[in-house]
């Protein structure tokens, strides 16, 4: 795209204007020279060639394009149309020059994107006014994008930075994973959108078995390398974007599972503590060599109108107390 830069016209007046003359007469050329040579802040450019005018502005950057309707080689209008082409020129003001005051060339210019139109050649106070408004109008033009690209940079990064924020606020530290403020917020949300569509809310909690040992034996670096990856495992278990998973505290997480019957829960429920259970992580409980295994509370809800969000918590709290006094490394599910 476009890429002139403001800066490129502060470093000696924001209103400087930078002309390029296309015409294959010689002589006009100089004319325009001269009635623009003493003019403070305007640099004048003379292309000879039409069929190298749309090289040259890429090139030079004007502000003001001065285009003569006729030439060999090129008809002036289809250069006009070249120039509104062309991403780098798109937006240059254009002024064609013509030899006589005929109502038809004029219509025909700017319907082809011309900006102004004036006879050559025009008095010098008229061509020089002609410039320097078209030249400031152009560069305002220019002004307003840099700050509209700058301000639409600024609430991107904004933005981002507000996304971040909010993925630490609502992310648990260790693992990753969303932590219990954001679940609790997260449940309750999935809990209303449920009791409105009257569909199922599944719930597991995932505790840890044996974990106090395996701290006690192995250190509690080796403790948080453990929830980490059986933190990745729950999230490499949660296959859709409304699906949460938590820690809900300590070695204890937990899967939101909106919309879920109580056999999908189960299969993801057993998919999880067998994925947990091939990590190989090695324990030394229920005995040495043992690898560290989960226990799963498992609950799934209908909601109704006026209940609450904690009756799936204290279902699937049961299921875990179920599969931890079974033995362990199983999942229970709340009668």
């Amino acid at each position: 795209m476009f890429d002139l830069q403001i800066d490129d016209f502060k470093s000696t007046d924001e209103n400087k204007a930078m002309v390029l003359l296309v015409d294959d007469q010689a002589m006009i050329g100089e004319a325009v020279r001269r009635s623009l040579a003493q003019e403070v802040n305007i640099d004048f450019h003379f292309c000879a060639d039409p069929r190298e005018a749309v090289t040259q502005a890429v090139r030079i950057k004007p502000t003001v394009i001065l285009q003569d309707l006729i030439m060999p080689g090129l008809d002036g209008l289809t250069l006009v149309r070249e120039y509104r082409n062309h991403p780098n020129t798109h937006d240059i003001p254009i002024i064609v020059l013509s030899t006589k005051e005929d109502a038809v060339i004029k219509r025909a210019a700017f319907a082809a994107g011309a900006n102004d139109y004036l006879v050559k050649l025009p008095d010098t106070i008229e061509l020089v006014a002609r410039i320097r408004y078209h030249s400031r109008s152009y560069l305002t033009l220019l002004q307003r994008d840099e700050a509209y690209r700058a301000l639409r940079v600024s609430q991107q990064q904004l933005l981002d930075t507000n996304l971040v924020l909010q993925r630490l606020m609502n992310s648990d530290g260790l693992t990753g994973l969303s932590n219990r403020r954001h679940f609790d917020e997260y449940l309750e949300l999935e809990w209303r959108r449920a009791i409105r569509d009257q569909s199922q809310l599944s719930l597991l909690m995932i505790d840890v078995d044996y974990f106090k040992s395996y701290n006690d034996n192995f250190g509690h670096l080796e403790g948080d390398e453990a929830l980490r990856r059986v933190a990745e495992a729950i999230r490499g278990t949660s296959t859709r974007s409304s699906d949460l998973p938590a820690r809900y505290g300590g070695e204890e997480f937990a899967l939101v599972l909106p919309n879920t019957s109580p056999g999908g829960a189960r299969l993801v429920a057993e998919k999880l503590r067998q994925t947990i259970a091939g990590l190989g992580i090695t324990h030394n409980a229920p005995e040495p060599g043992s690898p560290l295994t989960v226990s799963i509370g498992l609950a799934t809800l209908t909601p109704t109108q006026g209940s609450n969000s904690r009756l799936l918590i204290s279902a699937a709290d049961k299921g875990l107390y179920q599969a931890k006094n079974n033995g362990r490394n199983q999942v229970g599910v709340a009668g």
